[in-house]
Protein backbone atom coordinates (compact mmCIF):
# COMPACT_ATOMS: atom_id res chain seq x y z
CA UNK A 1 0.00 0.00 0.00
CA UNK A 2 0.58 3.68 -0.14
CA UNK A 3 1.18 4.81 3.33
CA UNK A 4 1.50 8.68 4.12
CA UNK A 5 3.24 9.22 7.77
CA UNK A 6 2.85 12.84 9.09
CA UNK A 7 5.66 13.64 11.80
CA UNK A 8 7.57 11.22 9.85
CA UNK A 9 11.38 12.25 10.29
CA UNK A 10 10.86 12.29 14.54
CA UNK A 11 11.08 9.39 16.58
CA UNK A 12 8.32 7.42 16.49
CA UNK A 13 7.85 8.20 12.52
CA UNK A 14 11.25 7.17 11.20
CA UNK A 15 10.20 3.88 13.26
CA UNK A 16 7.00 3.31 12.01
CA UNK A 17 8.54 4.12 8.38
CA UNK A 18 11.34 1.48 8.55
CA UNK A 19 8.48 -1.04 9.63
CA UNK A 20 6.24 -0.27 6.71
CA UNK A 21 9.52 0.02 4.08
CA UNK A 22 10.18 -3.39 5.83
CA UNK A 23 7.20 -4.77 5.36
CA UNK A 24 6.83 -3.85 1.26
CA UNK A 25 4.87 -0.79 1.44
CA UNK A 26 4.94 2.86 -0.42
CA UNK A 27 5.83 5.16 2.02
CA UNK A 28 5.83 9.36 1.91
CA UNK A 29 6.96 11.00 5.09
CA UNK A 30 5.86 14.46 6.00
CA UNK A 31 7.47 16.87 8.49
CA UNK A 32 8.08 20.25 9.49
CA UNK A 33 11.86 19.71 9.24
CA UNK A 34 14.71 17.58 8.69
CA UNK A 35 14.72 15.16 11.59
CA UNK A 36 16.61 11.88 13.25
CA UNK A 37 19.22 11.55 10.50
CA UNK A 38 15.98 11.84 8.00
CA UNK A 39 18.46 11.06 5.35
CA UNK A 40 18.34 7.37 6.35
CA UNK A 41 15.07 7.44 5.69
CA UNK A 42 15.67 8.36 2.12
CA UNK A 43 18.35 5.62 1.63
CA UNK A 44 15.83 3.09 2.96
CA UNK A 45 13.59 4.15 0.00
CA UNK A 46 10.46 6.72 1.50
CA UNK A 47 9.65 9.76 0.16
CA UNK A 48 10.33 12.31 2.39
CA UNK A 49 8.40 16.04 1.93
CA UNK A 50 9.49 19.11 4.26
CA UNK A 51 6.33 21.18 5.21
CA UNK A 52 3.76 21.62 7.17
CA UNK A 53 0.09 19.72 8.09
CA UNK A 54 -1.04 23.10 8.12
CA UNK A 55 -0.30 23.78 4.53
CA UNK A 56 -3.54 22.36 2.81
CA UNK A 57 -2.02 22.68 -0.56
CA UNK A 58 0.97 20.32 0.35
CA UNK A 59 -1.03 17.85 1.86
CA UNK A 60 -3.77 17.67 -0.82
CA UNK A 61 -0.35 16.86 -2.92
CA UNK A 62 1.28 13.79 -0.73
CA UNK A 63 -1.94 12.12 -0.17
CA UNK A 64 -2.46 11.43 -3.66
CA UNK A 65 -2.97 7.63 -4.09
CA UNK A 66 -2.47 6.69 -0.41
CA UNK A 67 -4.73 4.11 0.86
CA UNK A 68 -3.49 4.77 4.59
CA UNK A 69 -2.56 7.73 7.15
CA UNK A 70 -0.59 7.76 9.88
CA UNK A 71 -1.07 11.08 11.08
CA UNK A 72 1.45 11.33 14.23
CA UNK A 73 2.85 14.79 13.43
CA UNK A 74 2.18 17.73 16.59
CA UNK A 75 3.71 20.34 18.40
CA UNK A 76 5.07 18.74 20.96
CA UNK A 77 8.27 20.14 22.79
CA UNK A 78 7.96 23.31 21.40
CA UNK A 79 8.68 26.04 24.08
CA UNK A 80 9.56 29.24 22.26
CA UNK A 81 6.00 29.75 20.38
CA UNK A 82 2.81 30.98 21.36
CA UNK A 83 0.10 28.75 22.55
CA UNK A 84 -2.03 29.34 19.35
CA UNK A 85 0.89 27.35 17.60
CA UNK A 86 -0.40 23.89 19.12
CA UNK A 87 -3.75 25.20 18.29
CA UNK A 88 -3.14 25.20 14.57
CA UNK A 89 -0.85 22.43 14.39
CA UNK A 90 -2.42 20.24 16.32
CA UNK A 91 -6.05 20.65 15.91
CA UNK A 92 -6.08 22.81 12.67
CA UNK A 93 -3.65 20.19 11.28
CA UNK A 94 -5.43 17.43 12.19
CA UNK A 95 -8.72 19.34 10.24
CA UNK A 96 -6.98 19.78 6.81
CA UNK A 97 -5.90 15.71 7.36
CA UNK A 98 -8.96 14.63 7.71
CA UNK A 99 -10.29 16.57 4.94
CA UNK A 100 -8.11 15.38 2.95
CA UNK A 101 -8.28 11.98 3.40
CA UNK A 102 -12.03 12.33 3.18
CA UNK A 103 -11.61 14.14 -0.52
CA UNK A 104 -8.70 11.38 -1.51
CA UNK A 105 -10.74 8.41 -0.44
CA UNK A 106 -8.33 7.09 2.25
CA UNK A 107 -9.57 3.77 3.71
CA UNK A 108 -7.98 3.55 7.14
CA UNK A 109 -6.91 7.25 8.68
CA UNK A 110 -5.15 6.67 12.22
CA UNK A 111 -4.70 9.50 14.60
CA UNK A 112 -1.87 9.31 17.41
CA UNK A 113 -3.27 11.07 20.50
CA UNK A 114 -1.18 10.75 24.02
CA UNK A 115 -2.54 9.48 26.95
CA UNK A 116 -1.58 12.78 28.32
CA UNK A 117 -5.54 13.59 27.76
CA UNK A 118 -6.36 11.47 30.95
CA UNK A 119 -3.98 13.75 33.18
CA UNK A 120 -3.14 12.49 36.59
CA UNK A 121 -4.91 9.41 37.08
CA UNK A 122 -6.51 9.22 40.55
CA UNK A 123 -7.53 5.59 40.89
CA UNK A 124 -4.69 4.00 38.82
CA UNK A 125 -5.10 2.15 36.68
CA UNK A 126 -6.83 4.10 34.16
CA UNK A 127 -8.76 3.50 30.92
CA UNK A 128 -10.09 4.80 28.61
CA UNK A 129 -13.20 5.67 30.35
CA UNK A 130 -11.24 7.84 32.83
CA UNK A 131 -11.68 11.56 33.27
CA UNK A 132 -10.11 13.69 30.60
CA UNK A 133 -8.36 16.30 32.38
CA UNK A 134 -5.20 17.52 30.41
CA UNK A 135 -2.85 19.34 32.29
CA UNK A 136 -0.88 21.79 29.40
CA UNK A 137 -1.61 23.28 25.96
CA UNK A 138 -0.24 20.40 23.91
CA UNK A 139 -2.39 17.66 26.00
CA UNK A 140 -5.76 19.68 25.63
CA UNK A 141 -4.89 20.18 21.54
CA UNK A 142 -4.17 16.45 21.33
CA UNK A 143 -7.37 15.55 23.39
CA UNK A 144 -9.78 18.77 21.13
CA UNK A 145 -8.88 17.27 18.17
CA UNK A 146 -9.87 13.82 18.72
CA UNK A 147 -13.57 14.69 18.44
CA UNK A 148 -12.79 15.63 14.94
CA UNK A 149 -11.48 12.09 14.01
CA UNK A 150 -15.03 10.65 15.91
CA UNK A 151 -17.04 13.11 13.68
CA UNK A 152 -14.89 11.94 10.58
CA UNK A 153 -15.45 8.51 11.46
CA UNK A 154 -19.36 8.65 12.02
CA UNK A 155 -19.46 10.43 8.52
CA UNK A 156 -17.75 6.82 6.85
CA UNK A 157 -13.49 7.56 7.50
CA UNK A 158 -12.67 4.52 8.52
CA UNK A 159 -10.49 6.16 11.41
CA UNK A 160 -8.71 4.69 14.48
CA UNK A 161 -7.68 7.05 17.96
CA UNK A 162 -4.35 5.98 19.83
CA UNK A 163 -3.50 7.09 22.92
CA UNK A 164 -0.02 6.38 23.75
CA UNK A 165 1.72 6.05 26.93
CA UNK A 166 5.74 7.57 27.64
CA UNK A 167 7.28 6.38 24.47
CA UNK A 168 11.13 5.70 24.48
CA UNK A 169 13.83 3.42 23.04
CA UNK A 170 17.08 3.32 21.07
CA UNK A 171 17.42 6.29 18.01
CA UNK A 172 15.77 9.29 20.38
CA UNK A 173 18.96 11.25 22.18
CA UNK A 174 15.96 13.21 24.30
CA UNK A 175 13.44 10.95 26.03
CA UNK A 176 15.13 9.22 29.20
CA UNK A 177 18.63 11.13 28.43
CA UNK A 178 18.30 13.06 31.46
CA UNK A 179 17.53 9.75 33.70
CA UNK A 180 20.23 7.69 32.65
CA UNK A 181 22.61 10.68 32.66
CA UNK A 182 21.81 11.14 36.56
CA UNK A 183 22.07 7.59 36.78
CA UNK A 184 25.45 6.81 35.34
CA UNK A 185 26.72 9.82 37.66
CA UNK A 186 25.35 7.64 40.21
CA UNK A 187 23.06 10.32 41.91
CA UNK A 188 19.31 10.97 40.92
CA UNK A 189 17.63 13.43 42.84
CA UNK A 190 13.82 12.45 44.03
CA UNK A 191 11.42 15.56 44.35
CA UNK A 192 8.81 13.96 46.33
CA UNK A 193 8.33 10.27 47.59
CA UNK A 194 8.95 8.32 44.33
CA UNK A 195 6.14 6.42 44.54
CA UNK A 196 4.26 8.31 41.28
CA UNK A 197 3.28 5.75 38.69
CA UNK A 198 4.63 6.07 35.32
CA UNK A 199 3.64 3.96 32.47
CA UNK A 200 6.36 3.34 29.49
CA UNK A 201 5.89 2.44 26.04
CA UNK A 202 8.84 0.49 24.00
CA UNK A 203 8.90 2.08 20.64
CA UNK A 204 8.45 -1.19 18.67
CA UNK A 205 5.63 -1.81 21.28
CA UNK A 206 4.19 1.32 19.76
CA UNK A 207 4.73 0.91 16.55
CA UNK A 208 3.12 -2.74 16.60
CA UNK A 209 -0.02 -1.03 17.69
CA UNK A 210 0.10 1.37 15.05
CA UNK A 211 0.71 -1.31 12.25
CA UNK A 212 -2.18 -3.33 13.77
CA UNK A 213 -4.59 -0.26 13.45
CA UNK A 214 -4.25 -0.31 10.01
CA UNK A 215 -6.40 -3.03 9.10
CA UNK A 216 -9.75 -2.53 7.94
CA UNK A 217 -12.34 -2.24 10.34
CA UNK A 218 -10.18 -2.44 13.49
CA UNK A 219 -11.12 0.31 15.75
CA UNK A 220 -13.29 2.48 14.00
CA UNK A 221 -14.38 5.58 15.64
CA UNK A 222 -12.73 3.97 18.49
CA UNK A 223 -9.55 5.62 21.35
CA UNK A 224 -7.24 3.15 22.67
CA UNK A 225 -4.02 3.72 25.12
CA UNK A 226 -1.24 1.87 24.13
CA UNK A 227 1.13 1.18 26.97
CA UNK A 228 3.66 -1.69 27.88
CA UNK A 229 2.45 -4.35 29.83
CA UNK A 230 4.10 -2.81 33.00
CA UNK A 231 3.74 0.39 35.08
CA UNK A 232 6.03 1.31 37.92
CA UNK A 233 7.18 3.63 40.57
CA UNK A 234 9.12 6.12 39.01
CA UNK A 235 11.91 5.12 42.21
CA UNK A 236 11.87 2.10 41.03
CA UNK A 237 12.08 2.85 37.10
CA UNK A 238 14.90 5.03 38.42
CA UNK A 239 16.80 1.62 40.05
CA UNK A 240 16.46 -0.16 36.81
CA UNK A 241 17.48 2.09 34.72
CA UNK A 242 20.90 2.01 36.83
CA UNK A 243 20.58 -1.92 36.55
CA UNK A 244 20.72 -1.39 32.82
CA UNK A 245 23.85 0.67 32.81
CA UNK A 246 24.91 -1.77 35.52
CA UNK A 247 25.71 0.81 38.39
CA UNK A 248 24.55 1.85 41.11
CA UNK A 249 22.68 4.87 42.16
CA UNK A 250 21.77 6.90 45.07
CA UNK A 251 18.13 8.64 45.30
CA UNK A 252 18.14 10.90 47.96
CA UNK A 253 14.84 12.58 48.10
CA UNK A 254 14.07 16.48 48.42
CA UNK A 255 10.24 18.39 48.52
CA UNK A 256 8.48 18.75 45.76
CA UNK A 257 6.57 21.94 46.43
CA UNK A 258 9.67 24.58 45.65
CA UNK A 259 10.23 22.43 42.30
CA UNK A 260 6.84 22.93 41.25
CA UNK A 261 6.81 27.13 42.19
CA UNK A 262 10.32 26.99 40.18
CA UNK A 263 8.80 25.54 37.30
CA UNK A 264 5.91 27.88 37.01
CA UNK A 265 8.12 31.04 37.31
CA UNK A 266 10.85 29.99 34.69
CA UNK A 267 7.91 28.96 31.96
CA UNK A 268 6.66 32.43 32.72
CA UNK A 269 9.81 34.25 32.58
CA UNK A 270 11.72 32.97 29.35
CA UNK A 271 8.68 32.60 27.35
CA UNK A 272 8.86 36.34 26.80
CA UNK A 273 12.57 36.01 26.46
CA UNK A 274 12.26 33.02 23.76
CA UNK A 275 14.69 31.11 25.47
CA UNK A 276 14.31 26.94 26.78
CA UNK A 277 13.58 27.15 30.33
CA UNK A 278 15.97 24.72 32.83
CA UNK A 279 12.91 23.58 34.11
CA UNK A 280 8.66 23.81 33.45
CA UNK A 281 5.71 22.60 34.97
CA UNK A 282 5.55 19.61 32.14
CA UNK A 283 9.13 17.93 33.65
CA UNK A 284 7.97 18.56 36.84
CA UNK A 285 4.30 16.36 36.49
CA UNK A 286 6.89 13.59 35.97
CA UNK A 287 7.12 14.08 39.87
CA UNK A 288 3.91 13.72 40.73
CA UNK A 289 1.34 13.06 38.20
CA UNK A 290 0.03 9.16 38.02
CA UNK A 291 0.25 7.78 35.12
CA UNK A 292 -0.91 4.16 34.73
CA UNK A 293 -2.86 2.53 32.51
CA UNK A 294 -5.11 -0.62 31.85
CA UNK A 295 -4.46 -1.75 27.78
CA UNK A 296 -7.07 -4.61 27.77
CA UNK A 297 -9.30 -2.92 25.10
CA UNK A 298 -6.02 -2.36 22.47
CA UNK A 299 -5.50 -6.18 23.26
CA UNK A 300 -9.17 -6.78 22.89
CA UNK A 301 -9.75 -5.04 19.94
CA UNK A 302 -6.79 -4.37 17.92
CA UNK A 303 -4.76 -8.12 18.98
CA UNK A 304 -2.42 -5.77 20.31
CA UNK A 305 0.49 -7.61 22.66
CA UNK A 306 3.52 -5.57 23.59
CA UNK A 307 6.23 -7.79 23.11
CA UNK A 308 9.38 -5.73 25.19
CA UNK A 309 9.39 -5.98 28.41
CA UNK A 310 10.50 -2.85 30.48
CA UNK A 311 13.93 -4.03 31.34
CA UNK A 312 15.26 -5.49 27.87
CA UNK A 313 13.88 -2.41 26.59
CA UNK A 314 15.97 0.00 29.23
CA UNK A 315 18.74 -2.46 28.27
CA UNK A 316 18.67 -1.32 24.98
CA UNK A 317 17.99 2.17 25.08
CA UNK A 318 20.72 2.57 27.70
CA UNK A 319 23.22 0.78 25.14
CA UNK A 320 22.37 2.93 22.40
CA UNK A 321 22.45 6.04 24.28
CA UNK A 322 26.43 5.02 25.26
CA UNK A 323 26.81 3.79 22.01
CA UNK A 324 26.17 7.36 20.69
CA UNK A 325 27.80 8.78 23.66
CA UNK A 326 24.54 10.84 24.28
CA UNK A 327 25.68 10.05 28.26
Amino acid sequence: MKILITGGTGFTGKALVKRLLDDGHEVVALDYKEGLKTQELRDWGAKVVIGSVTDEALVNSCIEGVEVVQHLAAAFRELNVPESHYDDVNIGGTRIMLKAAEAAGVRKFIYCSTCGVHGNVETPPGDETSRIDPADYYQRTKYEAEPLVLEAAAKGLDATILRPAAIYGPGDPERYQMIFRKVKQGKFPMFGNGKTLYHPLYIDNLVDALVLAMEPGKGKGEAYLIADEEYVEIEDLVRRAAKALGVEVNIPHYPIFPVIVAGHLCEKICKPLKIAPPIFPRRVDWYRQNRAFNISKAKKDLGYAPKVGLDEGLKKTADWYLQENLI
